[in-house]
């Protein structure tokens, strides 16, 4: 087997669409991590049931956890149990990936809109990379003698879009007006830009990463982009994160995407 990319991840948001596939590749890559931490708010509902045939495949790799970004409380008893599971090591690499969309011009938006979407595109990764962070820090310090930041040490990727670039706006505004989904996501990337500052002390790399335009349950059908496609590149950038992309936006390709 080859050297393993990093010894610990978690996914929030694992039981459909880009984060299903990102569990799956990770569990399928020949330097498959040792503990794959698969987040989502009803583990036992119908909507993880492909994610549970696939943590049966891999039992020794991938773990389910209850985790629901809105719930300060969840994500407490989520970081209880991934902090268990590691047995005194950190955790290497948190991908933010729950997140909401609902397609809304001016006119459909209201404010119930805007701060449900904001709650869990916003608040929850924060709360999850807040609750997360000593183990990120525990993760990083494993590593004395490195300086340099890397996914392999000590990471935390927040999954964000080409719709939340405010220069790059009135390029597709009118094709996809999402009031609550371009503003939450905005927002997503000053809080990728805040944690960047915030733990550079720590040895830990935060950026922001475009999927591109997915077929999911999100993204619609026409979207030109298989999960598979999506998260194969997404990998590819995520391995070779250095620390001079800590805080900034990247495509599944690696381009950067101005604010």
């Amino acid at each position: 087997m080859s050297s393993r990319m990093f010894d610990s991840v978690l996914v929030t948001g694992s039981n459909r669409g880009i984060g299903l596939e990102l569990v799956r590749q990770l569990a399928d890559s020949p330097s498959f991590p040792l503990h794959i931490f698969a987040g989502c708010r009803d583990p036992n509902g119908p909507r993880a049931q492909e994610l549970q045939k696939l943590a049966q495949k891999h039992h020794d790799v991938i773990t389910v956890v209850q985790l629901d970004t809105n719930s300060q409380a969840s994500i407490a008893d989520a970081s209880k149990l991934v902090e268990a599971k590691l047995n005194g090591r950190g955790l290497n690499l948190i991908i933010n990936n729950a997140g909401v969309n609902i397609p809304g011009s001016l006119a459909e938006t209201g404010k119930r809109e805007m701060v449900d979407v904001f709650t869990t595109n916003v608040v929850g990764p924060m709360l999850v990379a807040k609750s997360f962070h000593p183990l990120l820090c525990k993760a990083a310090a494993q590593f004395p003698h490195q300086t340099s930041m890397c996914c392999s040490r000590s990471a935390v990727v927040n999954v964000s879009t080409l719709l939340s670039s405010i220069t790059r706006c009135s390029e597709n505004f009118l094709i996809s007006p999402m009031y609550p989904y371009r503003v939450s996501k905005a927002a997503l990337n000053m809080l990728t830009c805040c944690l960047a500052e915030d733990f550079k002390k720590d040895g830990i790399l935060v950026m922001s990463l475009h999927p591109g335009w997915v077929a999911t349950e999100m993204g619609g059908p026409e979207a030109p982009l298989t999960t598979a496609e999506s998260v194969s590149g997404m990998m590819e950038v995520i391995t070779s994160l250095t620390e001079k992309h800590s805080g900034s936006l990247l495509d599944w390709e690696g381009k950067h995407i101005p604010w």
